[in-house]
């Protein structure tokens, strides 16, 4: 195969797995459901070489799981793996609210700060619109948008790459679980901080949003009192 068909292949391959990511965030593949690659080819209007190693690459991933000869299903989150991604996510999102209230304080975004800072905003408005309208994944997405234009904000491109690993795991734990009015209410509280250029409190306030979120998710998920 040519170098150009390589990179041809992988690019479909990369278009199947987001696809594939996409409806296990959204629940049309709920957890615990059995995914045929025949099945998912036609759905997804693709050949089955790219749908099986996007499958493969999700295995490795951790988001689906084999089943003895017959496929692959979506893996069911237990409460460990929530556990465990608020325990690496809560160091991380309190650091890039810091920092990128720090970088909005010290100017150092330049023309572009204030371009980053209204589409953070953005995602606030989003967010309230899609909670009246009861639409939940567009609410999910906007939730998603937020915590990810902090990151941008934040402009350390290793916190990225990093906070990118985390990107689908949670934004499938934010589609599983509730999401209360006080939650938001707590995006803006961080927004305000971040935008006056007070690290320590826009680090206090996402501490604060962050372990509610894990009380929330528990609850949602596993029933925690």
């Amino acid at each position: 195969m040519t170098e150009t068909g390589k990179a041809g292949a992988a690019s479909l391959s990369a278009r199947a797995r987001e696809a594939v990511l996409q409806r296990i965030v959204d629940r049309r593949y709920a957890q615990g459901a059995r995914l045929v690659e025949r099945e998912v080819a036609e759905e997804l209007g693709m050949s089955r070489v790219p749908v099986r190693e996007a499958l493969r690459a999700l295995v490795a991933e951790g988001l689906l799981e084999l089943l003895p000869h017959s496929g692959v299903r979506v893996r069911r989150l237990e409460r460990v793996d929530v556990e465990h991604l608020y325990e690496v996510w809560e160091p991380l999102a309190v650091q890039a609210s810091r920092l990128a209230a720090r970088a909005l304080a010290a100017g150092a975004l330049a023309a572009g700060g204030a371009e980053q800072l209204a589409a953070l905003e953005a995602t606030l408005r989003q967010a309230e619109s899609a909670a009246a309208a009861g639409e939940g994944t567009r609410e999910v997405a906007a939730h998603t948008a937020f915590h990810e234009g902090i990151v941008e904000l934040a402009g350390n491109p290793l916190l990225a790459r990093t906070m990118e690993q985390l990107s689908w795991q949670l934004r499938l734990v934010f589609g599983l679980r509730e999401e209360p009015a006080h939650m938001r209410a707590q995006h803006a509280e961080m927004f305000r901080h971040i935008a006056a250029g007070d690290a320590e409190a826009a680090a206090a306030s996402t501490l604060l949003h962050v372990r509610d979120s894990r009380a929330v998710a528990l609850r949602s998920l596993f029933g925690d009192s």
